[in-house]
């Protein structure tokens, strides 16, 4: 099952990044100094995309882990 290490590794690190655009995206709305309800509802759509980048690492990270153990 080493096979599974590398594409683990890579879907991974593409969760890593989705967490980073988020983080990125949520700085960046802070910055722009707007009103509750428009940041309310700014960061209420991103909170979807950090929970599927969050879910995406862990399956990376869950592939790399399996991939070691058996293999």
């Amino acid at each position: 099952m080493s096979w599974m290490i590398w594409p683990g590794a890579v879907v991974a690190l593409i969760g890593v990044l989705g967490l980073c655009y988020c983080i990125f995206v949520a700085a960046r709305a802070r910055r722009e100094k707007q009103d509750a309800r428009q940041m309310q509802a700014r960061l209420q759509g991103l909170v979807a995309m950090n929970m599927g980048a969050l879910a995406v690492s862990s399956i990376g990270l869950m592939m790399v882990v399996i991939g070691i153990l058996l293999g």
